[in-house]
């Protein structure tokens, strides 16, 4: 079955922060930040500039992702989190959401869409998806987020 991607509700918050909370690779201050972000959108929706939705498959949460309009620039988007259940990992959720974030960008009349990831090793599967999507790798910063831990940008132009 195709997963469905629709925008989050008040009554996805536990499932999503479950989601979260079990992706290794987030330390529990970036949990606490994407925690905020979802607390945002619910509390004001669009008006928040966070847009939020969630991927689900037979009715149950299995992913979600979290982008918006990056300030000060004219149609440039930045996807600020995103995460997919290790068991749903591989069977389309997480490219319908980064589709359905595409299109919405196109809708708005977006140009650019960015992601920045960590390029640690244990990244290297969020890495390969990001290009497989046609993202292009555009901008590494060496020790970024800590000793040994670069950050990675990548783009694609949408519009």
């Amino acid at each position: 079955m195709a997963p469905e991607v629709r925008a989050m509700a008040h009554g996805d918050k536990a499932a999503v922060m479950g989601i979260l909370r079990h992706t290794s690779e987030f330390k529990q201050m970036e949990v606490d930040v994407a925690e905020e972000l979802i607390d945002a959108y619910l509390e004001e929706g669009m008006a928040s500039d966070y847009y939020t939705y969630v991927s689900l498959v037979d009715s149950s949460i299995l992913g979600y992702i979290c982008y918006g309009p990056t300030p000060i620039t004219e149609g440039t988007y930045d996807v600020y989190w995103m995460a997919v259940s290790l068991q749903a990992q591989r069977h389309g959720v997480g490219r319908a959401l980064l589709s359905a974030a595409e299109a919405d960008v196109r809708a708005r009349h977006g140009r650019i869409l960015l992601i920045e990831t960590s390029g640690k090793a244990s990244y290297f599967k969020a890495q390969s998806f990001y290009a497989s999507m046609g993202y292009d790798l555009v901008s590494r910063i060496p020790e970024f987020y800590e000793p040994g831990d670069d950050k990675l940008t990548y783009y694609k132009r949408i519009g």
